[in-house]
C-alpha cells in the first residue's frame, strides 16, 4: 500500500487547534511515513500555529454565522460557497485516505465534500454537547471520537467511541514550583492564581479580575494571560503597587511552566482546556464562556461541578473570581479533594487511541 495520507481539518480556538496538533503528531509518530495537511480558515489562529508545530495548512475562505443582526452576515453565503468549491479542490488534489474533523468553521466543509467522494471521515467531538456542525456531519461520519459519556443522546452508538480529548505535548513539568516561580518573576513563597481567559482572552473575564484586584489576599499571586487584544488595556489599569505581584501576559506559551507555578487554575470551560487540567490534576474554578453554541462550556463544567471535580462562578459573577479563590486556596482539603477528583475526567493516551482510529480508518480505503 502507498503511503498514507491523511486530512486533518478545523481550528478558530487553541481548544481546537492544540488537539488537532496532538492527534496529527501521534498519527506520525505511529505512522512515520504518513503525509498529514491541515485545513484551517483564512485569517484564524490555525495559520499561525500549525505552521510552527512543522505541519503544512491551507485556508479557506469560510467564516461563522453571527447569531445577531449584523451585515457581516451577508457575506456568510459567499464565503461558505467558495469554501466549498477549494475543500472540493484540496481533497481531489490531495487524495486523503481518510479525513478527520475537530470542530471550528473549516471542518464542515472538508467534512461534507469528504462524504461526498466517499473517503471515509473521522469527528472528533470535544464538548458534552455538540454544536448543530457536528450533528449534521456525523450522519455520514464513519467515527466519532468523544470525552463525555451519553453521548448516544446526539450521535449514532455504533460510531461512538469513548477516547476522551487530546492535549498538547509537553504540559508536564519536571520543574518544581519555586523553579517555575522564578521562571515567571513570581515569589515561590506564594500562593499562585493562573488565570486563563481562553487562547484569544475573555473581556468579561479580564473585567472581573480587575474589579476583584483590591481583595486580593497579601499572599496570592497572579499569572494572567488577557489575549492579545485586550494586553495592552489591562497593564494600563494594573494598581502601580501590584507590578510585583500580577504578572500579565498576552499569550503564554510555555505552559507546562505556568501549570507547574500555578495552585488554583481559573479558566474558561472548553473542553480541551478541562482535558489539560484533568491530566495534571489542577484544582480549577470555571467560567463557562455564555457566547458559545448551546451553552456547551457550561454543560461541560457542569459535570465536573457534579463530581465534585470543580468549582464554577457564572460569567455574570465575574466579579467573584478572585474572592472565590482566594477563599478556595485557604483551604488545603478542599484544594486536595478538586486536585484528585478532576483526574477522574483524565484520558493520557487520548491523541494516541484517536490516531490508531484515524489509521485503521485510512486503511480501509
Amino acid at each position: 500500500m502507498s503511503k498514507l495520507k491523511i486530512i486533518i481539518s478545523g481550528g478558530g480556538t487553541g481548544g481546537h487547534i492544540f488537539p488537532a496538533i496532538a492527534i496529527a503528531t501521534a498519527v506520525q509518530k505511529l505512522e512515520p511515513q504518513c503525509e498529514i495537511l491541515f485545513v484551517g480558515a483564512l485569517g484564524k489562529m490555525e495559520m499561525e500555529k500549525v505552521p510552527a508545530a512543522g505541519f503544512t495548512i491551507v485556508g479557506l475562505p469560510v467564516a461563522g454565522f453571527h447569531r445577531t443582526l449584523t451585515l457581516r452576515n451577508l457575506a456568510f453565503p459567499f464565503k461558505l460557497i467558495s469554501s466549498m468549491f477549494k475543500a472540493y479542490k484540496v481533497v481531489k488534489d490531495f487524495a486523503p485516505n481518510a479525513v478527520v474533523g475537530v470542530g471550528g468553521y473549516a471542518s464542515g466543509p472538508v467534512l461534507k465534500v469528504a462524504s461526498m467522494v466517499n473517503v471515509p471521515s473521522l469527528l472528533q467531538e470535544q464538548n458534552s454537547f455538540p454544536g448543530i456542525t457536528n450533528r449534521i456531519l456525523a450522519k455520514k461520519a464513519n467515527r466519532i471520537c468523544v470525552a463525555y459519556h451519553n453521548m448516544d443522546r446526539f450521535f449514532p452508538s455504533s460510531k461512538l467511541l469513548m477516547t476522551g480529548n487530546p492535549v498538547r505535548s509537553g504540559l508536564a513539568s519536571t520543574s518544581t514550583k519555586q523553579e517555575a516561580a522564578t521562571f515567571w518573576k513570581l515569589d515561590p513563597n506564594k500562593k499562585t492564581i493562573l488565570i486563563l481567559g481562553g487562547s484569544l482572552g475573555a473581556r468579561s473575564v479580564n473585567n472581573g479580575i480587575l474589579l476583584g484586584l483590591d481583595k486580593l489576599d497579601d499572599n496570592v499571586q497572579l499569572l494572567w494571560q488577557t489575549g492579545k487584544i485586550y494586553v495592552d488595556e489591562m497593564r494600563m489599569k494594573l494598581p502601580s503597587e501590584l507590578v510585583g505581584r500580577v504578572k500579565i501576559m498576552d499569550f503564554i506559551a510555555n505552559m507546562s511552566m505556568a501549570f507547574a507555578v500555578a495552585d488554583v487554575v481559573v479558566s474558561r470551560a472548553g473542553a480541551s482546556s478541562i482535558s489539560e487540567l484533568a491530566l495534571l490534576g489542577k484544582p480549577s474554578i470555571f467560567v463557562p464562556s455564555p457566547n458559545v453554541s448551546e451553552d456547551h462550556q457550561t454543560k461541560n463544567a457542569l459535570a465536573l461541578v457534579e463530581k465534585q471535580a470543580a468549582q464554577m462562578i457564572a460569567d455574570a459573577n465575574v466579579a467573584d473570581i478572585l474572592p472565590q479563590a482566594c477563599l478556595l486556596l485557604s483551604n488545603e482539603a478542599a484544594l486536595s479533594a478538586l486536585a484528585t477528583n478532576i483526574q477522574i475526567f483524565a484520558k493520557p493516551n487520548a491523541a494516541e487511541d484517536i490516531a490508531l482510529e484515524v489509521i485503521k480508518l485510512a486503511k480501509s480505503k
